[in-house]
């Protein structure tokens, strides 16, 4: 008998289901993550990344609440509640002492504002005669956006495929007055110069690039000219500007100038978060492909500067965190660095590879060896850092020229050659005492090695401006 009790008992129990009285809601108060949502800058017409709102119930019973948009923004804010999709949802359940998420995105209508403007919206819950709110607010901005407008064709055996790119108008300089957004690749054709002005801002979007020359096209050229200055710095990154996003590699994927492209010049820029930074391929003249200087280059999934045959001319620059090279000097060319300083403490994973690359030859896909004489080499007053025992690697093929020279560096190096007519006045495998890498300040302190130790040459100011009387290596002048 008493077992049947017990029987009864259980099936009384465990077949009973709660049900949900709205009639003895007591309409919250209900909790939030956050009281105001904020998104950072975004282009018209480019989404958002996903935020997320927990809504907390820490009630001893259930609150019903009804959830809507405001509507007072013309900012297309979208709310996705528990995996539900809708602006407007009524009679959403919150169990006792549980939370419920919300998921938000935002995407900006087109404007014609030239500067950053402000967009707001509420999301209003309702909880019988309970009234919560918590804010939305978006920074919004118009920009000059460059999407695909033709195509070209890429011939594999009997498979053509058409890649799409945006042909750019160089007819006129770009300025400062609006931002550039480039979707896909935007390309310069042989004979026009993209001339771009100081403090424009360029924004790439994922697995965007700008092409200097049309690798479509048998005639060759094209060129680039970068006219930054000193605090207003012409800035190429990726076009989502979420905090997240700061200081995140591989966002968009390089600047390559093409075979044939010369006389390229690049003065006061910031080039941040793409794979590669500056691809320069062969010339076919005595021209310089490149002439780059105070420029700041990090936070590169690959190579900072990838010279293919080139020639470059660099001086003051930064070159940092790359996940492989800074600068490799690939398959010859000739390439000169003087005040530069090449940092490289990659940690957004294991990197194997140096800081510095010489190659004087390549493979083909016919699994044969071509040589292609490395010209010159050269680096002046240049500190070569980074987590790496060696910092600098060479991949010589004795059938072609190799030339290479370190003057007056500050090299991390582990080479039994460095008494060699290769190197003068180094200064080897010493902490180059920089003022905080983790900050991605390269200045030096006090006691750095490097102060006073470079040689003169005709950079006599500093990547900031400052006067060099006793040249120091790297990029930057010691101030006291």
């Amino acid at each position: 008998m008493n077992k049947l009790i017990v029987f009864i008992l259980c099936i009384a129990l465990f077949s009973c289901k709660k049900e949900i009285d709205f009639s003895s809601d007591q309409g919250g108060p209900l909790n939030f993550s956050n009281d105001t949502i904020t998104f950072d800058t975004i282009f018209a017409s480019i989404g958002s990344i996903t935020k997320t709102l927990t809504v907390y119930n820490y009630n001893d019973y259930d609150v019903t609440t009804n959830i809507r948009l405001s509507g007072n923004s013309s900012a297309n804010f979208r709310m996705n509640i528990d995996g539900i999709a809708g602006n407007n949802q009524e009679d959403i359940n919150i169990p006792a002492n549980d939370s419920i998420f919300i998921f938000l995105e935002v995407t900006i209508d087109p404007s014609n504002n030239t500067t950053p403007y402000i967009l707001s919206d509420s999301i209003i819950f309702s909880s019988n005669n309970n009234s919560q709110t918590v804010k939305l607010v978006a920074w919004g901005q118009d920009a000059y956006f460059h999407t695909p407008n033709t195509f070209g064709e890429i011939i594999n055996g009997t498979d053509t495929t058409k890649f799409y790119y945006h042909l750019l108008d160089c007819s006129m300089p770009w300025e400062n007055d609006k931002p550039h957004v480039i979707y896909g690749y935007a390309i310069v054709d042989p004979g026009n110069t993209l001339t771009i002005n100081e403090g424009c801002q360029v924004y790439l979007h994922k697995n965007s690039g700008l092409i200097i020359g049309n690798p479509f096209k048998e005639e060759k050229g094209g060129t680039l000219i970068i006219n930054g200055q000193l605090g207003n710095e012409v800035t190429f990154q990726g076009d989502r500007l979420d905090s997240w996003y700061k200081d995140s590699p591989g966002q968009w994927d390089r600047i390559w100038i093409t075979p044939g492209s010369i006389d390229n010049n690049i003065n006061y820029a910031i080039i941040k978060n793409g794979n590669v930074g500056i691809h320069a391929d062969t010339v076919y003249n005595n021209n310089p492909t490149l002439n780059i200087s105070n420029t700041v280059i990090s936070n590169m999934t690959g190579v900072g500067i990838l010279g293919q045959g080139a020639k470059i001319n660099g001086h003051n620059l930064v070159i940092s965190k790359c996940g492989q090279y800074t600068v490799a000097c690939n398959i010859g060319g000739q390439y000169s660095f003087s005040h530069c300083t090449f940092a490289n403490y990659w940690d957004y994973g294991r990197r194997s590879t140096p800081s510095i690359l010489l190659n004087n030859y390549y493979e083909g896909i016919d699994g044969q060896t071509y040589i292609r004489d490395l010209e010159e080499a050269s680096f002046t007053n240049c500190i070569i850092d980074g987590g790496l025992s060696t910092e600098v690697s060479f991949m010589k093929n004795d059938n072609g020229n190799f030339n290479y020279m370190f003057q007056n560096c500050l090299i991390k190096l582990d080479n039994s050659d460095v008494n060699s007519t290769n190197y003068s006045d180094i200064i080897l495998n010493k902490n180059p005492e920089f003022v905080n890498v983790s900050n991605n300040d390269f200045n030096l302190t006090e006691s750095s090695p490097a102060i006073n130790s470079g040689i003169l040459t005709s950079f006599t100011n500093d990547i900031s401006g400052n006067f060099r009387s006793e040249p120091d290596i790297g990029a930057y002048e010691y101030i006291d």
